[in-house]
């Protein structure tokens, strides 16, 4: 592979569609049974999936609602119309969800001081969805543990399973949705990874939109409008932080004015994509603070060059092992201060899992949207680069069906695989899908976005 280094490189526009793929209500149907069926292989007699504001991906990805203010319980049992628990302000919503559901009015998922005058008593209400005395009962939240006992749902909600089901058993189930080789949510359907990739084309035009647009004597608050955020769901809060608090880099976006030579980091996460860059505030190195003048060859251009690697061994059957190992070679030194896994699915939620980390042996496999999320943390001067995108990966029957039902996807995926072969030199197997309308592409000197990474020639 050829060294990396900065050149010209014009960014093409890669259209998107104005209007997002709705997911059919259909689908969640068929994601029910599939659990269902995967419960039943365990000995579940009842699947309990909790969810609040912060981690309802696995419950919309069931139903299609997520709760607002509140939060919320569904009950699966092997068969019937599964029963759905939300307070005073979501239950309107409940009623309606995509999933046809038995909507329970449960006010203690209200918020504070809410009337709680006209529901039953938990215990009741689980008894009456069919959790009965020894009963085995999964509970899903956000987290698997290795420990099945350990369970992060609220205490309230797993007492009173324990109570109702006595004699019978409480675990954590939450891997039948989010393990990293075979999950649920891990392997997407065509339909939901046209939805991610309309996401993305948001995120990824509004990382453009700051990168292109970001000028010195801006307000990080006024760079961050930049993005253009639709009101699309968040899967994160916008981070956006330049000076001194960027290295922290999980901040949001405050009055301070952005200043020529500070270093600076932004990513926009919606639904189904996240994007995120980082770099100085500058034209050209020899406006860098002294001492790290040779930023863009002592960190970005090898950073690169991992990142280019771990694209060419990205595929379907490849193991998390595999990619680890990548980045373990290539940018082992303290220097690099890589800790993280570098790449994790994603979905709903910015994070799911991740099948990436060492001596891994999960396979990849179609179906997957991954996120290519390798963090440089050096702790100094040096601050860090980045280069987040979300991928997709298929096989040639998912490739052709997305081929199919989505041949305006499927050319901007092919557009964007060119770009990133002729410009940056990345070698793709057939299986990667770029998903993001900045694929790959890192400008470290922000304030000249025309010069970009590549390892082309």
């Amino acid at each position: 592979m050829a060294s990396a280094r900065l050149t010209t490189i014009e960014l093409p526009i890669f259209p998107r569609s104005e209007v997002a793929p709705e997911l059919p209500a259909s689908i969640y149907p068929v994601r029910v049974d599939r659990l269902r069926e995967r419960a039943a292989e365990l000995g579940y007699d009842q699947l309990v999936v909790y969810a609040d504001r912060e981690h309802s991906a696995n419950l919309s990805y069931l139903t299609g609602f997520d709760p607002r203010f509140e939060e919320a319980i569904l009950v699966l049992g092997a068969t019937g119309r599964p029963t759905l628990l939300a307070g005073n302000e979501c239950i309107g919503l409940a009623r309606i969800a995509p999933l046809p559901v038995e909507a329970v009015l449960f006010q203690e998922l209200s918020l504070p001081s809410q009337p709680r005058d006209r529901s039953k008593p938990l215990g009741e209400i689980l008894a009456a969805a069919g959790v009965r005395r020894g009963a085995k009962v999964g509970v899903i939240g956000w987290k698997s543990w290795a420990d099945r006992s350990s369970i992060e749902a609220p205490s309230y909600l797993v007492d009173a399973l324990r109570l109702v089901g006595d004699g019978g058993r409480v675990d954590n189930a939450t891997g039948l949705l989010i393990d990293a080789s075979n999950g649920l949510r891990v392997i997407n359907e065509p339909e939901q990874i046209a939805a991610f990739e309309h996401a993305a084309g948001e995120t990824s035009g509004g990382v453009r939109n700051l990168l292109f647009g970001l000028r010195p004597g801006m307000r990080e608050r006024e760079a961050v409008q930049l993005l253009e955020w639709s009101g699309a769901p968040l899967s994160c809060h916008l981070m956006l932080t330049a000076g001194p608090r960027a290295r922290y880099g999980l901040l949001s976006p405050g009055d301070r004015l952005i200043e020529r030579g500070d270093p600076l980091t932004v990513a926009f996460g919606i639904w189904g994509a996240l994007n995120c860059r980082a770099g100085f505030v500058v034209e050209s190195a020899s406006e860098l603070p002294i001492g790290i003048q040779d930023y863009v060859e002592r960190l970005v251009a090898p950073y690169f060059e991992a990142v280019a690697e771990w694209y060419a061994n990205l595929h379907v059957g490849q193991t998390g092992g595999a990619l680890q190992e990548v980045i373990d070679r290539r940018l082992a030194d303290p220097f690099f201060g890589i800790s993280l896994n570098p790449g994790h699915q994603i979905h709903l939620d910015e994070w799911v899992n991740s099948p990436v980390s060492p001596g891994s042996t999960t396979e990849l496999r179609s179906g997957m949207v991954m996120q290519v999320d390798i963090i440089p943390a050096t702790g100094g001067p040096y601050f860090t680069t980045n280069i987040e995108d979300g991928v997709a990966l298929a096989d040639s029957a998912l490739r052709a069906e997305l081929a199919r039902t989505s041949p305006d996807l499927w050319h901007r995926v092919e557009r964007r695989r060119a770009f990133m072969r002729d410009a940056l030199g990345l070698e793709l197997h057939p299986d990667v899908l770029p998903l993001s309308n900045i694929p790959a592409f890192l400008t470290p000197l922000l304030l000249r976005p025309d010069l970009a990474m590549t390892v082309a020639g």
